[in-house]
């Protein structure tokens, strides 16, 4: 047993945060409203980084663990890094390619990102897109689940890839790209024809060695779309004083309380664009 599968059979939410999963602290004497405990995703070895409390997901649920499974997955993370590293990861064998009319995205939106199904566990259910570096090698998979309420919504593989800010290529507006958080924020906007909209998966996601990869390109300016929460205000500026500092112009846009890029409809993306490069 896997320590996500454990994680699932308990009933428990769990969010990958690269090489461990983060949840909620398991020590009854600690009220943890916002998840403060790391598991490490093989071993199942975890600490509390607010309490901590510590100890192992398999003793604590009292389940016999697999110590030849765990040599095995370390020993396959390995390869898997090292291949990663050098030619870049291959599609699993058995892929299917994914097109269709799903979240108001088109079909051909798909084709054109690569997206593909799979019948694998760990693939199983959800819409996967292969992530490329600016050097065309797949660096990771990132696998968006299509059940509503499903954790974690979106699986990043292998767990410990660094994903780039993505697509690592665009066509800049006036010498800018539009960057939003997230994979489906990206592509909503490619799919209404706002095309040099980049993600980066998360609101503290983005570095200044990313962001050089951009000056290479001759970009010189970045527009930040994140989402209307406090998070994604907060992740903006912050995005934008680093922006500033490595010699890019930037300015942050707001969508307003609970709206994100992924929501908006046809006509929206064009009064965004028309917004931000025409008006």
């Amino acid at each position: 047993m896997r320590v996500d599968e454990l994680l699932d059979e308990q009933g428990i939410p769990y969010k990958p945060r690269g090489r461990d999963y983060l949840i909620r602290c398991l020590s009854p004497d600690h009220e943890d409203k916002n998840p403060s405990m790391s598991i490490d995703k093989i071993s199942g070895i975890f600490s509390c980084f607010s309490c901590g409390f510590k100890g192992d997901i398999f003793r604590h649920f009292n389940k016999e663990q697999n110590y030849l499974q765990i040599r095995r997955d370390r020993l396959k993370t390995k390869i898997e890094e090292l291949r990663a590293s050098s030619v870049g990861l291959d599609f699993p064998s058995g892929w299917r390619p994914f097109a269709e009319n799903w979240r108001e995205i088109k079909p051909s939106t798909y084709y054109d990102f690569d997206a593909f199904t799979h019948h694998d566990g760990r693939f199983a259910g959800r819409v996967i897109f292969p992530i490329r570096d600016i050097m065309g090698k797949v660096v990771g998979f990132n696998g968006r689940h299509r059940t509503l309420g499903q954790v974690p919504k979106y699986m990043i593989y292998p767990p410990q890839a660094v994903l780039p800010l993505f697509p690592a290529i665009v066509k800049p507006i006036r010498n800018r790209v539009l960057l939003v958080e997230g994979l489906f924020d990206m592509i909503n906007l490619h799919d209404k024809n706002l095309k040099n909209a980049m993600c980066c998966f998360g609101v503290n996601k983005v570095t200044p060695e990313k962001l050089s990869l951009l000056k290479m390109q001759g970009i010189t300016g970045i527009d930040i779309v994140f989402d209307g929460d406090d998070a994604g205000r907060k992740g903006a500026e912050k995005t934008k004083a680093m922006a500033l500092e490595n010699g890019f112009l930037a300015e942050t846009y707001d969508l307003g309380d609970n709206r994100d890029p992924g929501s908006l409809s046809e006509s929206e993306v064009r009064q965004l664009e028309e917004h931000i490069y025409i008006s």
